[in-house]
């Protein structure tokens, strides 16, 4: 049975496009057939992001109007086969955007596809309450940061009370996911460590994403980290999350990029 997995965040700039990308390509890895969808209208990236952003002609705002058919605005990613991207509008408002359309379009992307990964845009308004909507299962991305945590909280909120699943009584089941941590600087105070953010937003911990070079890298070249750099510390860290969602048992590790010996020398006396 297809799932719609919402990949969202309360604050900008934590790496939720990036994840979306890369959780989608590590769930297509496992064989299973996968849509991204990017509802971040007007601000779009995951076609950037993917490496598709060329190869756009319909969007999703299209597709909801009526004025192209899904598979005309579906994009097959080259690297896999079974990756596919319904990237956002740049040029309209989120107003084009309506409940009923986007009802339609997941039900016919649900019909298609085994996992339906929605890429939100940040904060509580109207672009990001539709992106989660259908949700059956969701991502909250956040940085270990006290401001990151705080509005992440409210997205929690949100998913409880405005999910259609919500509204029928049921739960959206809800994951983290933390980015760009950095346990040096955890250990000596500069920021939360993991298990302070898991306590204060009471949400089980899907993964923890290293800060790495390798995620800009790979995002600047448009290929997700989970293709282009599968056995780096971000790489493995992604796989490894994307396949608990599936089901798999993967025991939690923190992984850590593998330094030289002179960064490690520059970083002790940093210290």
């Amino acid at each position: 049975m297809a799932k719609v997995l919402v990949v969202t965040s309360g604050k900008g700039g934590v790496g939720k496009t990036t994840s979306t990308a890369a959780l989608g390509a590590a769930l297509a890895q496992t064989g299973k057939k996968v849509a991204v969808v990017d509802f971040d209208v007007g601000l779009r990236n995951l076609d950037l992001i993917m490496g598709a952003e060329r190869r756009v002609v319909y969007d999703l705002i299209n597709v909801v109007q009526g004025d192209a058919k899904l598979s005309q605005a579906l994009i097959r990613d080259k690297r896999l086969e079974n990756l596919h991207l319904l990237p956002a509008s740049q040029t309209r408002d989120k107003d084009a955007l309506t409940e009923e359309g986007v009802e339609r379009v997941i039900g016919e992307l649900k019909a298609e596809f085994d996992w339906i990964v929605c890429d939100s845009p940040a904060g509580i308004e109207r672009g990001a309450t539709l992106a989660m909507r259908f949700a059956d299962v969701a991502v909250i991305v956040t940085n270990p940061e006290v401001s990151s945590v705080r509005d992440s909280d409210r997205i929690i909120g949100l998913l409880d009370a405005k999910t259609k699943k919500a509204e029928d009584g049921g739960r959206v089941e809800k994951h983290l996911l933390v980015t760009r941590y950095d346990r040096a600087r955890a250990e000596r105070g500069e920021m939360l460590k993991t298990d302070d953010v898991i306590e204060i937003l009471s949400v089980p911990l899907l993964g923890v994403i290293p800060e790495s070079e390798e995620v800009l890298k790979a995002s600047n070249l448009g290929t997700p980290v989970t293709i282009l750099s599968p056995l780096s510390a971000p790489g493995r860290a992604y796989t490894d999350a994307a396949r608990r969602l599936i089901g798999d048992v993967v025991p939690m590790t923190i992984p850590a990029e593998r330094r030289g010996l002179m960064t490690k020398l520059f970083g002790r006396r940093a210290a």
